[in-house]
């Protein structure tokens, strides 16, 4: 099985993402890491059962990355054979004027996962220490106290059942062009392009510093981040599919005792 702390940015340290793959080189095989994402599908429909039937605590799964990093396919491959009726992904777009009208964190809590549940954020509450901050859409003063907001705000999820996990796809610049090009190339892709991708294209490094103080400033132990080689596709489906699992595992949920002797029932 893969080394998952190999990608897991400790506690109070300093991310460099020139420092972190971006594409796996090590001796896994392509072949092998399938028969390995596949194999895990079980016991991720086992404990995700345990855990809905268990019905105290919930998982929040949180995938960021730059346009084009992968996130929409990596929630789709690794939680496509999952129960729907126990997981509900969540997708944060721009803030409507009523969530403007609240605490930058109001529609991010209600979206957290109920008791028993998984919940998958696609883009999440760290939009608002990335695209705010790159983009100046609050003032810095207010941007900078936010990464303590947020630590908070998952130290009350975590205290409250929910344990968390969130995972940084990681690209390259050339990369996303590659991948831009291509929905510019298949016209059945041409709905997931948008002209706007190529403006926040141009603040790549801004991103990319904004992408590494978030980082740096809110991976903690019980709510690490993973940073994800993100260019060979089927290393970064079995990544994220082994450390969700080993999360599930470490929460060990448990099916409910029953009040009845199943032996002593009849069903005529």
């Amino acid at each position: 099985m893969l080394k998952t702390d190999d990608y897991r940015v400790k506690p109070g340290s300093r991310v460099n993402l020139k420092k972190w793959a971006t594409r796996y080189e090590g001796d896994l095989e392509r072949e092998k890491a399938e028969q390995r994402f596949v194999a895990l599908r079980t016991p991720l429909n086992d404990l995700q059962e345990r855990l809905y039937s268990e019905g105290r605590r919930s998982l929040l799964v949180v995938f960021q990355a730059m346009d084009a990093g992968g996130k929409d396919s990596t929630v789709r491959k690794v939680f496509g054979p999952v129960n729907p009726a126990g997981c509900r992904v969540t997708s944060f777009k721009a803030p409507s004027a009523l969530e403007r009208a609240h605490d930058f964190l109001w529609r991010v809590h209600a979206a957290a996962p109920r008791a028993g549940n998984i919940g998958v954020f696609n883009r999440s509450h760290y939009e608002d220490v990335l695209i705010a901050r790159v983009k100046n859409l609050v003032p810095e003063k207010v941007w900078k106290k936010r990464y303590d907001h947020i630590n908070d705000f998952e130290r009350l999820l975590t205290d409250e059942g929910t344990a968390v996990v969130k995972f940084f796809l990681h690209i390259t610049k050339g990369y996303q062009k590659q991948r831009l090009q291509r929905r510019l190339d298949r016209p059945d892709k041409h709905w997931k392009f948008n002209p706007e991708d190529l403006t926040e294209r141009a603040r790549w490094h801004e991103y990319q510093k904004a992408f590494e103080v978030a980082l740096s400033r809110s991976s903690t132990k019980a709510c690490p981040w993973y940073i994800v080689p993100a260019e060979r596709r089927w290393f970064r489906n079995l990544l994220v599919r082994q450390v969700i699992v080993e999360k599930l595992r470490a929460m060990n949920p448990k099916h409910p005792d029953v009040t009845f002797d199943a032996s002593k029932i009849v069903i005529e």
